[in-house]
């Protein structure tokens, strides 16, 4: 998987290239993989401006601006806070292009409701900002990879849909 997700990495650094859009990410259950991911491509510092780990939900508030009162009425595992938390970054760093991330990796901390591999996933652009829920199959280490895949995958899909609308 570490290579597709070198392959995605690639892609969407050479379609923000192309498109002179720059990037940020917020993440939590991925602790710095989707930037981790970007880097790994040269020349990616000409659209990689800035990742946050916001690990914590008191670094959700402080660093990306969640209302500590939507972590409590959502759980940090939620749609409204990778909402704001994508939409933290994308504002908070100046950027056109944002993504979040924050579920449940596991092996413990799940719940029935949010089993280990619930991870929500938002992306905030210049068309607003968008969620969605998987549930990632494997371990730790495997929903982790999961989670990066598809963070890359959405914004790579989130940009060719900008793309059309303009055409």
């Amino acid at each position: 998987m570490a290579d597709r997700i070198t392959q995605l990495a690639d892609q969407l650094g050479q379609a923000l290239k192309a498109a002179g859009a720059t990037l940020a990410t917020a993440e939590s259950c991925t602790g710095g993989g989707i930037a981790e991911a970007v880097t790994r491509i040269a020349g990616s510092s000409a659209w990689l401006e800035r990742g946050w780990v916001t690990y914590s939900n008191k670094a959700k508030a402080v660093e990306l601006g969640v209302l500590p009162e939507v972590i409590r009425a959502n759980g940090a595992v939620s749609e409204a806070v990778v909402l704001a938390m994508a939409e933290g970054a994308r504002v908070r760093a100046g950027v056109t292009w944002a993504v979040a991330v924050s579920g449940v990796a596991g092996p413990d901390g799940g719940t029935a409701d949010k089993p280990v591999g619930t991870v929500w996933l938002a992306w905030a652009g210049p068309d607003g900002v968008s969620a969605e829920c998987q549930l990632f199959p494997g371990d730790r280490a495997e929903v982790r990879q999961h989670t990066v895949e598809r963070a890359l995958l959405g914004l790579l899909e989130k940009m060719v849909v900008a793309t059309s609308k303009k055409l």
